[in-house]
């Protein structure tokens, strides 16, 4: 066999070495192809969700927004284009004072649904996992009962004579009579409002490393104070998210005040109905809630900028 010369082995090396040359450009080729790939998928995925939700988008226009935006435009032109039901609404007398009394409604079924709601969702994150279960089923149970039903059990215990009555007469203090009354719609709403509550709270208590808690108390914090500077910040978003849902629902609730309120003490809801009802009086009834709406949407943008977990993680690391 004849040995190669120089030229013939740089010839050699030289087509060994061109595959090898060639590789960058065959990779750089492959992750453009990858890359274009990729991005028609998201392309054909976002196509698909879009046509999957034009559905429900097509019935929030029809059955949502176009009455909505009939309420509102109905509200400034009738009787006459401007203010004028706006003005009313502020001077009646009425009004103003029914919507504050709404919203202090509001604000103190929030309140008591949390106190009573918060360390509820906090056992549920700390029992085993049998009890979970059934104090889950104890938060769902008010689901399985029509809300009709729930606020004419209500009207039985609150009559005159009946159990809240009799309750109070053992003990000495005769007449406490909740029928009709601030108080009595107060106390049927915490009852029924409570879940939503409850679910919120515990849906964030629920993400909670308790970890962390035993590590603050390992470097000297007491229990108390690990769980205010620990678990309460990492619990807020829970605590917005609930009492936010509990506030506005509560704000719009009709079933419960038209059953045990009274006329003498109505609520938002309660005055819409009997403008359109009785009064046939719908530019009212629509400027009324849009006013409502209003402070829905104020809420809800206070719930946005709050409910942050990112934030109140940073807040306990500050604090802690």
């Amino acid at each position: 066999m004849t040995p190669m010369n120089s030229e013939q082995r740089s010839s050699v090396q030289r087509g060994a070495a061109q595959p090898g040359a060639s590789q960058p450009g065959a990779d750089r080729l492959s992750q453009t192809v990858d890359m274009a790939g990729a991005t028609s998928t998201r392309h054909n995925r976002r196509s698909a969700t879009g046509w999957i939700l034009l559905p429900a988008i097509a019935v929030l226009l029809v059955f949502f927004f176009y009455p909505l935006a009939i309420i509102v435009w109905r509200s400034f032109t009738e009787p006459a284009i401007g203010l004028d039901n706006y003005t009313a609404l502020f001077t009646d007398g009425v009004s103003v004072t029914v919507l504050l009394r709404t919203l202090r409604t509001a604000l103190i079924v929030g309140v008591a649904t949390l106190l009573i709601a918060y360390p509820y969702a906090y056992a549920m994150t700390r029992v085993s996992r049998r009890m979970r279960a059934v104090l889950t089923v104890l938060v769902l149970l008010p689901f399985w009962t029509s809300v009709m039903a729930r606020n004419f059990a209500w009207y039985l215990l609150e009559q005159r004579g009946g159990l809240i009555d009799r309750f109070f007469s053992a003990i000495g203090i005769d007449g406490v009579v909740l029928l009709g009354s601030v108080t009595g719609v107060t106390v049927a709403m915490v009852q029924v409002m409570l879940p939503f509550m409850v679910l919120p709270l515990y849906s964030t208590m629920s993400t909670i490393d308790l970890r962390l808690m035993d590590a603050a108390t390992s470097l000297g914090a007491s229990r108390p104070k690990s769980f205010a500077r620990i678990y309460a910040p990492l619990s807020l978003p829970g605590v917005v998210s609930g009492f936010s849902l509990v506030f506005i629902v509560t704000l719009g609730f009709f079933i419960t005040p038209a059953l045990l309120g009274s006329p003498q003490q109505s609520l938002v809801s309660q005055v819409i109905e009997t403008r359109v009802g009785d009064l046939l009086d719908f530019p009212g009834a629509g400027a009324l809630g849009t006013v409502l709406l209003v402070v829905t949407l104020v809420v809800l943008f206070a719930v946005s900028r709050v409910a942050r977990p990112a934030t109140a993680l940073n807040q306990a690391v500050d604090r802690a």
